[in-house]
């Protein structure tokens, strides 16, 4: 599991022209079950991505296709995440813990 920061370089002025494109490489990481929830930082500082069931160097290639990414309105952190507890209404993110 990773969760995945995408904190805003100082192109952040390109998001709004990006912003389309941005979203619609989100709902196909949402679309492939890769996503299970993305929301912005606080403060306007970026947003964040929380993915499973995709090893690093998927990520890594899907995380550089990202138009923010690509035009460097962001620059992306990747981390990676190995829970040991959980809550019983999240137990399904355990399923995928190989990746």
């Amino acid at each position: 599991m990773f969760i995945v920061f995408l904190r805003f370089s100082a192109r952040r002025d390109q998001a709004s022209q990006l912003m389309q494109a941005h979203k619609d490489w989100l709902q196909r990481g949402f679309d492939e079950d890769v996503f299970l929830l993305a929301g912005s930082l606080q403060s306007q500082a970026g947003g964040m991505i929380l993915a499973s069931g995709i090893t690093l160097a998927q990520l890594e290639a899907r995380i550089g296709s990202d138009p923010f990414v690509v035009e460097d309105v962001v620059q992306a952190e990747i981390v990676a995440v190995t829970p040991s507890r959980v809550d019983p209404r999240l137990e399904f993110l355990l399923a995928n813990l190989d990746s």
